[in-house]
């Protein structure tokens, strides 16, 4: 996959929510947001998110490093470093 800008990952992430939550369409979110605690999402919604980005991006992030994934800038940063 070709180098992505920041803001690119940022909505695919968005997007990726948007997808697996319809529930919060609509809702504001940027890199600050923090996943379980603004937006409400369990683990389990967070698997379901990670897995659909993974294969978006063609991308793995070890399953040890998602539970440091707090906010969606963690998530940018997990999947921007394994770019090319």
């Amino acid at each position: 996959m070709a180098k992505m800008s920041r803001e690119d990952i940022l909505q695919e992430i968005i997007n990726a929510i948007y997808d697996c939550q319809p529930e919060l369409e609509g809702t504001e979110i940027d890199e600050n947001t923090n996943i379980n605690t603004e937006l409400g999402i369990d683990s389990m919604g967070m698997i379901m998110i990670i897995c659909r980005l993974e294969g978006n991006f063609d991308i793995q992030v070890p399953q040890n490093e998602w539970d440091d994934l707090s906010t969606l800038g963690d998530v940018i940063n997990a999947f921007e470093s394994r770019m090319d």
